[in-house]
């Protein structure tokens, strides 16, 4: 599949994930009104932050396709880190709101009743039966691209559903049941994973924006790749990080120092080539060291990973 076509594909997924989103916050928005249900508000607050984000992956999508240039020599991938880091921030916000309205709700004397819950759930019948066929499509998409951006995007998709659910009990309950304080008790739980996720996306955002190296399989992979290639009789100063959807490698290989520049240019090539087939998102840079060389006094040191 050509790079183009892998991107109309991505493209695709963003196109979808935020059509999903803006339907599901109108149906949400109406059933909010109809209910007076926290839950309800929960999973509003989430297809909110769900729309936020997926018109943001879209708008990385596009951006972190085009290639490189004169003032971007890496890529633009770092606006999705920063784009994320944001988009973290956002949804603590909000799910502290929902977890103090929860509590305050559970504390008072006298909380507002749940109206019109066959409404409500019919709402979120929509909301997870829609949720569920965009999975479906993002999950096809991720195993064709191999987008990181779109499996993001379907992992938090997946997460959406839990809350759903636990709005649709808690609409049963107080439809069944008169037990409207379990809408609260769902709330709380759904704050508390909307918290989580935007520790646990604000957390890969920050990393990449520093710079972190890369997972510690990945870094063992390169490794073993460079340690089986043929020709190669050592490896050191391997470094990582990444960038968007983006890992970039630096590495230094030990070559046969009698052997002709044609023949180290070959053996690096096909280190490269050998590294892409594995990781086809890396940036790969190979420098080569004649074995048994000594670094001289006046090279800054290199760390070792």
């Amino acid at each position: 599949m050509t790079q183009a076509s892998e991107t109309r594909l991505n493209l695709s997924a963003g196109m979808l994930s935020s059509a999903t989103a803006l339907v599901l916050v109108l149906l949400k928005l109406w059933a909010l009104a109809e209910t007076s249900s926290l839950s309800v508000a929960a999973t509003l607050v989430d297809s909110a932050l769900d729309l936020m984000m997926s018109l943001g992956g879209l708008a990385a999508i596009a951006y972190a396709a085009r290639p490189p240039d004169e003032d971007h020599a890496f890529g633009h991938g770092s606006a999705e880190d920063l784009a994320a880091l944001g988009q973290s921030a956002l949804i603590l916000v909000s799910a502290a709101v929902i977890a103090a309205s929860a509590v305050l709700r559970l504390l008072s004397d006298s909380p507002p009743e749940i109206a019109s819950e066959g409404r409500g759930l019919v709402v979120l019948a929509i909301s997870i039966a829609l949720t569920a066929g965009l999975v479906l499509w993002q999950g096809h998409v991720a195993r064709t691209t191999g987008s990181r951006v779109v499996a993001a995007d379907r992992l938090h998709y997946l997460s959406d559903l839990l809350p759903n659910l636990g709005a649709v009990l808690a609409l049963v309950a107080s439809a069944a049941f008169g037990l409207s304080s379990i809408d609260s008790v769902v709330a709380l739980a759904a704050a508390a994973l909307l918290s989580v996720g935007s520790l646990r996306i604000g957390k890969g955002a920050w990393d990449a924006l520093m710079d972190r190296a890369a997972d510690d399989d990945t870094i063992a992979g390169i490794e073993r790749i460079a340690a089986e290639h043929p020709g190669v009789l050592g490896h050191h100063d391997l470094k990582t990080r990444q960038s968007g959807t983006r890992l970039f490698v630096n590495l230094h290989i030990e070559l046969d120092g009698a052997q002709s520049l044609d023949e180290a240019h070959a053996i690096g090539a096909a280190l490269r080539r050998a590294i892409l087939r594995t990781y086809p998102n890396a940036d790969v840079l190979i420098h080569k060291d004649p074995a048994g060389a000594e670094r001289h006094p006046d090279d800054p040191r290199e760390t070792q990973t």
